[in-house]
């Protein structure tokens, strides 16, 4: 046999052996840990058990598992506790400039549905009354950049104000009993302080900067199930172009997974953009605004490149 013809078998065959193991390694898939969060279209579709109907014929089972934020659901993913999951624009920001393991599987541009709440009495009637005063957010959330983004926009800085780290379940009560003078936060989170604990708007995030939601992948995970992982985008986005046209519906069954009345949820989903696609160019720069942002306030210890970790499947 020809050295050229040789090597043109060898490489054929190392080929169909990489595709033998990684078709062996989505088939051994036997679960998906799905995290999720108390709004948006995982929630509907844990609700509906559209993956648990899509893979049980495969044989996998769908494992559903609650975060009150991304931040916490980011480290899950990193050590492989999670394999897919929704956050806002920041977490997956703060994990990568962390190390962690993860990548940007699809995304969701939000429109409305997150801001900054005071108090129905409070003094504060400007962005720029927020000079000195105590506000809430989760530190590495997406509240987290709208806080930032706000205080740009009125000529403030970070110093300006006093940072009160607080998960949505702590924030909730300390902006009820004016231990904080104001809260950045989401839905179904921001239509509670608006309904049930005498809030005001203050801003509403999509009159300050564009933001993004994610669907986000553990590293290794999306590197040996591309084919698994695909489906559950391609499920993720069906389910959000049901949502978009069954609101109603939508707000009952957030209502249903997350024991958060149905006015709220229905005020939530009113409100939200569900539509969920491929990460394109323009979100990607969007969101390394996002990670140089961090960067040059020191809220994160390197620089980072958003489009390193962005997947793409190869394999189909």
């Amino acid at each position: 046999m020809k050295r050229r013809e040789f090597l043109g078998l060898s490489l054929a065959t190392i080929a169909a052996a990489a595709l033998s193991q990684r078709a062996q390694a989505q088939a051994g898939v036997k679960e998906i840990r799905i995290g999720y969060q108390k709004n948006g279209v995982l929630v509907i579709a844990r609700q509906r058990a559209v993956l648990e109907d899509h893979f049980r014929p495969q044989g996998i089972e769908v494992k559903w598992v609650e975060f009150s934020s991304g931040p916490p659901m980011m480290e899950a993913m990193n050590v492989g506790s999670v394999d897919y999951g929704a956050v806002g624009d920041s977490p997956p920001v703060f994990a990568q400039a962390a190390g962690a393991a993860i990548v940007y599987a699809a995304g969701q541009p939000i429109t409305n549905g997150q801001g900054i709440l005071v108090p129905q009495n409070s003094p504060i009637r400007t962005i720029a009354d927020l000079k000195g005063k105590r506000v809430g957010f989760t530190k590495g959330s997406s509240a987290h950049n709208v806080i930032v983004r706000t205080l740009e926009k009125a000529g403030l800085t970070y110093a300006d104000i006093t940072p009160v780290y607080l998960t949505p379940p702590d924030a909730g009560p300390a902006f009820a009993n004016g231990s904080i003078d104001a809260w950045s936060i989401w839905d179904p989170y921001f239509a509670i302080g608006e309904s049930r604990q005498n809030g005001r708007v203050l801003v509403n995030a999509g009159e300050i900067t564009r933001t993004n939601s994610f669907y986000i992948a553990n590293r290794e995970f999306a590197k040996t199930n591309a084919a698994v992982l695909q489906q559950v985008i391609d499920v993720t986005v069906s389910t959000a172009a049901w949502a978009e046209a069954h609101r109603d519906e939508v707000a009952k069954s957030l209502s249903a997974v997350t024991g958060i009345a149905l006015d709220i949820q229905t005020i939530a989903a009113n409100r939200s953009s569900f539509k969920v696609g491929p990460i394109t160019d323009d979100i990607i720069a969007t969101q390394q605004g996002v990670a140089d942002r961090f960067f040059k306030l020191g809220l994160i210890p390197k620089q980072i490149a958003v489009r390193d970790i962005v997947w793409r499947n190869t394999q189909s």
